[in-house]
């Protein structure tokens, strides 16, 4: 169990860990795309929670941390289980209709579902002027971005914007739930291996509902893909990233998560040769200034 309560500020060393955290996610966008060309998304997405849980077991044995409680916390570790799992059922299933480059930006509406969350359920985390109008310069690119479609763009890419969207709010509630129920009162392991472990049989059943077959070819790339997603992400930066939210503002970590649809369309463009479009240059910018706006820290005398 963790003590003490968690800083409204960001030390130098949270600062560098967020931006590294942040860069991992953006390629982990076009990497989902490409292993979807031999695994099926949410399938792919249940592989990557097994391997990472089996590497939070480990970790937990070695250092005598317990696996689950038999308390109410039980419970909540299956919502935010419950959450994850439709999160990235929605992610992984999206790109297979929209653009790693689209998918990243809409994904990152989810700092201003925790910001208006925050607003209503977290106490010391109110939405201010500054942070209204980065909610409305937000809402500007993501309008912007979703009008503004690729010229090679299906109809069905729609489909993949609205899943993209909808993993937006269900990560913005997973954030708001730990924070709310979690933080403070448990190991962060904890929180970040109940995730793992009740997202599991979410997605086999929506996989079984959704993909006829799981797997359509595997190569050295594809298995590096799908290490990359579930060793490199979904086990050390996701422990991280817990890690900082139980020690850290939410909102403050929230704001520099602008760096990710950055790193996202950066990467999709160089590596998945995604069109740059008029849409992107326009919607991008804002929606990473919003981000940065509606988690805009007020210093105060006592910081200053």
């Amino acid at each position: 169990m963790t003590n003490g309560e968690s800083k409204d500020y960001l030390d130098l060393k949270a600062i560098i860990t967020i931006i590294i955290l942040t860069l991992l996610w953006g390629l982990n966008y076009p990497v989902i795309k490409y292993s979807n060309q031999g695994i099926s998304p949410v399938f792919a997405s249940a592989l990557r929670s097994i391997i990472a849980s089996i590497c939070g077991v480990i970790y937990c044995l070695r250092r005598g941390e317990r696996l689950f409680h038999t308390d109410i916390m039980l419970f909540h570790g299956f919502m935010v289980g419950l959450l994850f799992g439709l999160e990235f059922a929605c992610i992984y299933f999206g790109m297979l209709y929209t653009d790693a480059a689209r998918s990243v930006v809409f994904v990152y509406m989810s700092p201003f579902v925790v910001a208006v969350g925050a607003h209503f359920f977290l106490r010391g985390d109110r939405l201010t002027f500054v942070k209204t109008l980065g909610l409305v310069l937000a809402f500007m690119g993501i309008v912007i971005v979703f009008y503004g479609r690729p010229q090679t763009a299906k109809p069905t890419m729609l489909i993949g914007d609205i899943l993209e969207i909808t993993a937006a709010f269900f990560w913005g509630a997973t954030t708001l739930y730990i924070k709310r129920f979690m933080a403070e009162k448990i190991h962060p392991i904890n929180t970040f291996l109940y995730q793992l472990v009740f997202s599991i049989p979410i997605l086999l059943v929506v996989s079984l509902i959704l993909e006829p077959q799981w797997i359509t070819k595997v190569d050295l790339s594809i298995a590096t893909a799908i290490f990359y997603q579930s060793i490199i992400v979904a086990f050390l930066s996701y422990f991280i990233w817990f890690k900082l939210i139980h020690n850290y503002s939410v909102s403050r970590l929230s704001s520099f998560t602008f760096f990710t649809p950055i790193f996202g369309v950066l990467f999709g463009t160089v590596f998945l040769s995604e069109e740059f479009t008029y849409s992107l240059m326009v919607g991008l910018p804002l929606v990473s200034l919003g981000i940065f706006f509606v988690n805009w820290r007020t210093r105060t005398a006592r910081e200053s």
